[in-house]
């Protein structure tokens, strides 16, 4: 089948930057971005390339290449479906908040009113694509609602399953250069296996052939799921040792530099921290959690849990942390952040661990002050707001924004550091401590700081899994 219109429903963080690449690298296909957000399409179509809604290094150029050739973004969802021969569905699902499965199972309401608005809109053959994270066997839903409520035509739809596995920050380049594409759909028939061709040569265009992997669509769907939760244990799995190297006065940082060094471990995601964010690991892991019990695999569902556990614990723990160090009280007391998005390089701040380490003290009547270079002052609001912890009106007393870090730091108790970005290496800690409440206080949540240095100008410093940390 040759590919020559694709529509993908979703302009945010996975189909935005997805999209854009798929047209810079193929010039003969008209990609269109659908969504009805209106503020979202104007600004992917903003000639101010620094407003785009998503920040990703790279994505400006790539944007700047195709839009206007064969990039598009439009709020005409209609029109671009009935012209596409592939449709892209990239919009959320996020954890129910409600009925059966609250707070774990994925909230599919998005998905099935996108493959009702196709159905009903669909006057020819279309190949459909799960790209957002789903359920295993979700597929059949789709395909259920597509065959049976259509507009009455003969319309035919093959779905395909092509998870996304791009990390925030590095997206441009895991989309340039990824260790696989992965495409599930139906191996059964010659219908299935031409759709999966038709993706696959799309792929082709920029992605060596030995990386473009396929399978049946409930192994794609799966497998999504299965390399978050594996990460994410990862994660859990280091800092559980941190909070026992503090006892022990080990270094988290030497046992994983060990344990990296075994080939059969490796060394990413051994870095010890104050939690993993984000929007996957956390919601795809309570999602394999609820399929498992569905099924009544309950020891299958425990041992999963325990990893999202383990990260609460983590960001409780160091916020208790700073609580218990500045002598057992922050009570009115100036507490900086350096960094709200949960990662470098992103503006994406879903669960965050900054968010639950200022709610926990603002729970003890902190002052917080934060600075993070490309999160917004609405965005952390609406991040506290969100918890419905406290009014509206108490964030904004509680929580003070400022574009400059030496303005949220001055006159502070203590600074910790939230989020790694490269920027916070290269301040003047010495004029930082100079302005700070003395004893300073700092924790570095993520690692990146020379804290003996640190430690040298004075400051009185808390790193994650040491057993040298200040007792008071």
């Amino acid at each position: 089948m040759d590919i020559k219109h694709i529509c993908c429903i979703g302009a945010g963080y996975v189909g935005g930057p997805t999209m854009a690449v798929i047209a810079q690298k193929c010039p003969h296909i008209n990609v269109t971005v659908v969504d009805i957000n209106e503020k979202r399409i104007a600004a992917w179509n903003d000639e101010d390339l620094s407003k785009l809604p998503v920040y990703e290094p790279g994505l400006d150029k790539v944007v700047e290449e195709a839009r206007g050739r064969n990039l598009f973004f439009s709020t005409e969802v209609d029109k671009a479906i009935d012209a596409a021969d592939m449709i892209f569905i990239s919009v959320n699902t996020p954890t129910k908040t409600y009925g059966k499965g609250k707070g774990m199972a994925a909230d599919l309401k998005y998905i099935e009113l996108c493959a009702r608005q196709i159905a009903r809109v669909a006057t020819s053959d279309k190949i459909v694509i799960e790209k957002s994270t789903l359920p295993v066997r979700t597929a059949s839903a789709i395909k259920s609602i597509l065959d049976n409520t259509g507009n009455g035509s003969e319309v035919k739809f093959q779905i395909l399953s092509n998870p996304e596995f791009l990390a925030e920050g590095t997206a441009i380049e895991d989309l340039l250069d990824p260790d696989r594409v992965l495409i599930g759909g139906d191996t059964s028939t010659a219908e299935g296996k031409k759709a999966i061709q038709a993706l696959a040569s799309v792929y082709a265009n920029w992605v060596p052939q030995k990386q473009i992997l396929t399978t049946n669509v409930w192994s794609s769907e799966l497998s999504k799921l299965t390399a978050n939760a594996f990460l994410a244990q990862r994660v859990s799995s280091i800092n559980s040792l941190s909070e026992l190297c503090e006892k022990t006065e080990a270094d988290v940082n030497e046992v994983a530099k060990a344990i990296g060094m075994d080939s059969r471990i490796g060394s990413k995601f051994l870095k010890a921290s104050v939690g993993f964010g984000g929007s996957c690991f956390q919601k795809d892991i309570l999602n394999l959690v609820y399929i498992a019990k569905t099924y009544g695999l309950n020891e299958v569902a425990d041992y999963w849990e325990q990893v999202i556990i383990m990260n609460d614990h983590q960001k409780r723990r160091f916020a208790h942390n700073i609580i218990s160090t500045l002598f057992n009280t922050v009570s009115g007391k100036k507490i900086a952040f350096l960094g709200w998005a949960f990662k470098k390089d992103t503006n994406d701040t879903r669960e965050s661990a900054a968010i639950y380490v200022a709610d926990e003290l603002l729970n003890e009547q902190s002052k917080v002050a934060v600075y993070d270079p490309k999160v917004s002052e609405e965005q952390m609001y609406a991040d506290l707001d969100y918890l419905n912890t406290r009014s509206s009106e108490e964030n904004r007393e509680g929580v003070s924004v400022f574009n400059n870090p030496y303005e949220a730091c001055k006159d502070a108790h203590a600074i910790a550091v939230l989020t790694e970005w490269d920027e916070f290496k290269t301040y003047d800690w010495q004029k930082l401590y100079d302005q700070m409440q003395k004893p300073a206080f700092l924790f570095d949540g993520r690692g990146i700081l020379d804290t003996d240095a640190l430690e040298k100008i004075g400051f009185v410093c808390y790193k994650i899994g040491s057993g040298k940390n200040p007792e008071i």
